[in-house]
């Protein structure tokens, strides 16, 4: 009997054959990169989708943070997230907008309103009162066709004082202002990069031919004869030698050295501040000749503004950093919510701890035996001043109608036997004669602030030195 056949239910599939099963697999494969590719490429859109949108957020100066959060923050997350508005904060750019027609030199008090779209602003500034006051009652106004003097404090950028004048037209702050030759304010820059570069130091002798005060072509010749002068690094910065600073300037250092140091002092760089802040202006070209008169400050073409003056005497007085300014300390809404605070930011380590203090016996020696030995006239036997290590520059060029001469002082002075410090720059532009000359403003100033500093001390004990305003 034949056996019997099982009968198939048509709804089961047969099994497959080994090559229909390889086949199988192989289409399965191939699905399975699809997917994987497709999503690789989807990844890849949305990431370049959030860097697009951060390079273009980034142009339009917003922050690339929101755009991030908004992928990878839950829908929960960002309804109970109010953080963003409750946290935004105005910059110094904010509050040169809002506050841009409010001038913060000779201000009288160190709080002040100002009303913006009609909402009232309350400002607290880091003005020591007592010394503006005093600056403002001793600017000579009567022959000064211009005037500005800044003094902060070095290791915070905040600034104490803050007076100035302009003639010509009132509204104009001085202090701000890049119209003003540095003149031999350069040989601090000069005199940085050839300790750095060049390895000078206090006792280096160096020579020069013909006067001090002139710049000739052929005062910067290497040439050694009968009238040639010898003289230390020390006395030829403290007496502004320019022949000196023009053969350092075109001989030992040259156009890329001089460039990379004032740019690392801050030239033609914005620097920011509460209210505009012009940028001090520098520029040189491929020849010797300049590269000597820049050095020495004996051109009309480096201009710098009294602020930047006193930013430059910071960097040589707090270890060769180049400290952002600032005169706000806080801004406070209608709402008593704090809408600005200002914070210590330091730009950039502009020379080395050790040059600073070469740099900072230079200008020590300037006003011991050099061109401020006069000025300073007395000061050991001063009950204030001699209490402090004071150094400066002066710079004095005449402009080029010669109907102005720029005068100037920037410097420095520190306590001998305690923390208190402050950074200096007086300009002031004599026009038909020569009145009080900026050094007078540099010394008087010195004096009130550290007179009043120590009768604070003496009233309260506890007051630290380093939290000084």
């Amino acid at each position: 009997m034949m056996p019997q056949r099982l009968k198939t239910n048509p709804t089961v599939l047969a099994r497959p054959t080994w090559r229909e099963y390889q086949t199988r697999l192989k289409k399965t494969a191939q699905k399975a990169r699809r997917v994987k590719k497709t999503l690789k490429i989807s990844a890849l859109c949305l990431v370049l989708l959030v860097l697009s949108y951060g390079f273009i957020a980034m142009l339009n100066k917003r922050s690339f943070t929101p755009a991030l959060s908004d992928y990878f923050v839950s829908s929960e997350d960002k309804i109970n997230d109010t953080r963003v508005d409750q946290t935004s904060m105005m910059n110094k750019r904010d509050l040169q907008v809002l506050a841009g027609n409010y001038l913060l030199d000779n201000l009288e008090n160190e709080r002040f309103e100002f009303v913006s779209n009609n909402a009232v602003f309350r400002v607290d500034t880091s003005i020591d009162t007592t010394l503006q006051n005093f600056l403002k009652e001793k600017a000579d106004k009567s022959i000064a066709r211009n005037m500005g003097i800044v003094c902060m404090h070095p290791d915070t950028g905040k600034i104490l004082s803050m007076v100035g004048f302009n003639k010509i037209d009132p509204l104009i702050n001085p202090c701000v202002g890049n119209k003003f030759p540095a003149a031999s304010i350069f040989k601090i820059i000069t005199a940085a990069a050839a300790v750095e570069q060049r390895g000078l130091n206090l006792k280096s002798k160096l020579s020069f031919n013909g006067r001090k005060h002139t710049l000739y072509k052929k005062q910067l010749k290497e040439q050694k004869n009968k009238y040639t002068n010898y003289i230390t690094f020390k006395d030829s910065f403290a007496q502004s030698v320019n022949p000196v600073f023009g053969k350092i300037g075109s001989l030992y250092l040259g156009k890329e050295i001089l460039e990379a140091y004032a740019l690392a002092f801050g030239f033609n760089r914005t620097i920011d501040f509460e209210i505009k802040l012009n940028p001090s202006v520098f520029s040189i070209s491929e020849d010797p000749y300049q590269w000597a008169e820049i050095a020495s400050g004996f051109n009309h073409e480096t201009n710098i503004t009294p602020l930047h003056g006193a930013l430059i005497a910071s960097v040589i007085i707090n270890q060769g950093k180049l400290i952002e300014p600032t005169i706000i300390e806080q801004v406070i809404d209608e709402k008593e919510q704090v809408v600005y605070h200002s914070d210590v930011v330091t730009i950039r380590q502009a020379i080395a701890p050790e040059t600073s203090t070469v740099v900072s016996r230079l200008m020590e020696e300037t006003v011991k035996a050099g061109t401020f030995r006069k000025t300073f006239r007395g000061y050991k036997q001063n009950k204030i001043l001699s209490k402090l290590n004071i150094g400066g520059k002066s710079g004095s060029i005449a402009s080029q109608s010669n109907d102005v001469r720029y005068d100037w002082f920037v410097g420095f002075a520190k306590e001998k036997n305690g923390q208190g410090k402050i950074a200096i720059a007086v300009l002031v532009t004599h026009h038909k004669y020569i009145g009080k000359r900026a050094g007078y403003f540099a010394r008087i100033a010195m004096e009130q602030y550290f007179n009043n500093k120590i009768k604070t001390q003496v009233s309260d004990p506890n007051v630290d030195g380093n939290l000084q305003r």
